[in-house]
C-alpha cells in the first residue's frame, strides 16, 4: 500500500475515533439528562442540549418514556456503530482485506446502520403522532432528521458486506488451490 493511502487510512482512523468520542459524550449526556428529568426537572435547563421534556412527562409518562427511549437507543447505537468501525479499522490487515473478521464487521455495521435508520423513522412517526395529542415535539427533530439516509446507507453497506463475504469465499478457495 502506498504512503498516501496509508496516510489517508490513518487520518480516517483518527476521524472515526473523534466521532466515536463525540457520540459517546452525546449518549452519556442524554442519559444524564434523562435521569435529571426524572429526579430534578428544574435542573434540566442547565444540562446538555437542554432537552426539556418535563411538560410531556407531566402530561403523559408513557409518551415521555417512549420518546426518550427512542432518543437514547438511537444515540447509543450510533456510538456502538462507530466503535465497530474503529475495531474494524484497528484489526483489518490492508494487505489481505478479505477476511472473515472484516466481512463479519461490515455486516454488523450494516445491521447497526439499518437499525438506527429504522428506529429514527419510527421515532419521527411517533413524534408526529404525538403532535395530534397536543404535545410539542419540534425540539426532537434533530434526533431523527437523518433516518432515510441511515436506511439507504445501511442497504448500501449490506451490499458491500455481501460482496466481502463472497470475496472471502473466493480467497479461501484460492488459498486451498495454491
Amino acid at each position: 500500500m502506498s504512503k498516501t493511502n496509508n496516510f489517508v487510512f490513518w487520518g480516517l482512523y483518527i476521524v472515526a475515533w473523534l466521532i466515536f468520542v463525540g457520540l459517546s459524550i452525546e449518549a452519556g449526556g442524554l442519559i444524564v439528562n434523562f435521569f435529571f428529568s426524572l429526579y430534578n426537572p428544574e435542573f434540566v435547563q442547565n444540562l446538555y442540549q437542554k432537552l426539556d421534556l418535563t411538560k410531556m412527562y407531566n402530561d403523559s409518562r408513557l409518551a415521555f418514556f417512549g420518546i426518550y427511549s427512542f432518543i437514547l437507543i438511537i444515540a447509543i447505537l450510533k456510538a456502538c456503530l462507530f466503535y465497530i468501525v474503529i475495531r474494524l479499522m484497528h484489526k483489518m490487515d490492508l494487505s489481505k482485506p478479505f477476511s472473515p473478521f472484516v466481512a463479519r464487521q461490515i455486516s454488523q455495521i450494516s445491521y447497526y446502520t439499518l437499525s438506527i435508520g429504522l428506529l429514527s423513522y419510527i421515532g419521527r412517526q411517533l413524534a408526529r403522532s404525538l403532535v395530534h395529542y397536543g404535545f410539542v415535539t419540534d425540539s426532537l427533530n434533530t434526533f431523527w432528521a437523518d433516518s432515510q439516509a441511515f436506511i439507504l446507507m445501511g442497504a448500501v453497506i449490506y451490499i458491500i458486506a455481501v460482496i466481502f463475504q463472497k470475496g472471502v469465499e473466493i480467497q479461501n478457495e484460492n488459498d486451498l488451490t495454491v
